[in-house]
C-alpha cells in the first residue's frame, strides 16, 4: 500500500508541480479545447494565489475539474471489477472521496506561476470511442515532458478519463491494484477513508 501512495504523489507531481503557463494551441477538436480551457482556469488561479487563499483555489479547481474530469467514471475504472458489486450509497461515496483527493493535488501541486510552459497538440486522435489529446509540459531550461488524456464524451461533453504520462504510465492503471486491495480487504468504506486522509495530506501541504 505505502509503495503506491509514495509512486502515486511522486507521479502527480512531476506532471502538475511544474505550473505551466499556458496551454499553447488554436484547437478546433472540442476534447483538445477542453484540455485548453482547463489549464487556462489553473493558469488563472495560479497567477490568483494569492489573494484566492487555497480554499479560494480549491472551489474554483473543483468546478473546473468537474467539467473536465469523468470522475464517476475515471473512479469505476480504479476500482476495476469490484465496482459492479458496490452498492448505490457506497459508490457515491467512493466519487465524492476521489474528487476531492483529485482537487487537493491539483491544489497542493498548483499554488504559484512560474511560467513554465504547457502545449497542447490540436491533433487529436480518434480510438474508438475515445480521443486521445497529447500534451507536452515544457520546465525552464529542461527537457519536455509529454503526457497524454484519454477523453470520452460525456453528456455531449468530452471529459478525461485516464493520464498517461510519457505516453504509457496509465493513472488508472497505477491505482487500480491498491484501490481493489483495500476494497477487498477493508471494504469501500476503507478506500473512502484513505482518500480521504490523502486530500487532507495534500491540502494540508
Amino acid at each position: 500500500m505505502k509503495s503506491f501512495w509514495s509512486f502515486a504523489v511522486a507521479f502527480c507531481f512531476v506532471v502538475f508541480a511544474l505550473h505551466p503557463a499556458s496551454a499553447k494551441a488554436d484547437a478546433a477538436d472540442p476534447a483538445a479545447k477542453q484540455i485548453e480551457t482547463f489549464y487556462a482556469t489553473l493558469v488563472d488561479t495560479m497567477k490568483r494565489s494569492a489573494s484566492l487563499g487555497a480554499s479560494g483555489r480549491y472551489d474554483e479547481l473543483a468546478a473546473t475539474i468537474d467539467k473536465t474530469f469523468d470522475l464517476p467514471q475515471m473512479t469505476a475504472l480504479s476500482v476495476g471489477p469490484d465496482w459492479a458489486s458496490i452498492s448505490p450509497e457506497d459508490r457515491t461515496s467512493l466519487v465524492a472521496a476521489f474528487r476531492r483527493m483529485t482537487v487537493a493535488n491539483y491544489v497542493a501541486n498548483f499554488a504559484s506561476y512560474d511560467g513554465q510552459v504547457f502545449t497542447v497538440d490540436p491533433a487529436v486522435q480518434t480510438r474508438g470511442a475515445d480521443r486521445i489529446v497529447k500534451s507536452e509540459l515544457a520546465p525552464k531550461g529542461e527537457t519536455p515532458i509529454a503526457f497524454i488524456y484519454r477523453m470520452r464524451e460525456s453528456g455531449g461533453t468530452w471529459k478525461i478519463v485516464d493520464i498517461f504520462l510519457d505516453g504509457s504510465v496509465s493513472q488508472i492503471a497505477m491505482r487500480r491494484s491498491d484501490f481493489a486491495a483495500t476494497v477487498r480487504s477493508g471494504g469501500p468504506l476503507a478506500l473512502v477513508k484513505k482518500l480521504n486522509t490523502l486530500a487532507d495530506k495534500l491540502v494540508a501541504g
